[in-house]
């Protein structure tokens, strides 16, 4: 007498495979696509905080604080914004600089990611 055992096979067949790297390239190049606005988010966020701390430290006027943060920009190679699209106000004595901006990302064709921005210094 012969035993006989039946395994079932598990995994991905070609077509499931194709599909799954289709949605997993479609992720990966929008993460590439997405990753540079983000990353400058973040240098305009960190350099109006600096320009908003150092301006508080210090008696400054508006023309002083818009010009230092546009060294900062020019250092960090932000092009979204310019020294002129910074609102200074201060409260409780301390200066804070707010921006908004929009950016416009293309993915395929004429569809695009339209993200808003609103950048605050803390």
């Amino acid at each position: 007498m012969q035993l006989t055992t039946i395994q079932q096979q598990k995994g991905f067949s070609l077509s499931g495979l194709l599909v799954a790297s289709f949605f997993l390239i479609m992720l990966a190049v929008l993460g590439m696509k997405l990753a540079p606005v983000y990353l400058e988010y973040s240098s305009i966020k960190k350099n109006l905080e600096a320009t908003a701390k150092e301006a508080s430290s210090q008696e400054t006027d508006i023309n002083q604080i818009k010009m230092a943060f546009a060294k900062r920009a020019q250092i960090d190679n932000i092009k979204s914004i310019t020294a002129q699209d910074i609102k200074v106000k201060k409260e409780n004595g301390r200066v804070i600089l707010s921006t908004q901006y929009v950016k416009q990302i293309p993915l395929v064709s004429n569809i695009s990611l339209h993200i808003d921005f609103d950048v605050t210094s803390d």
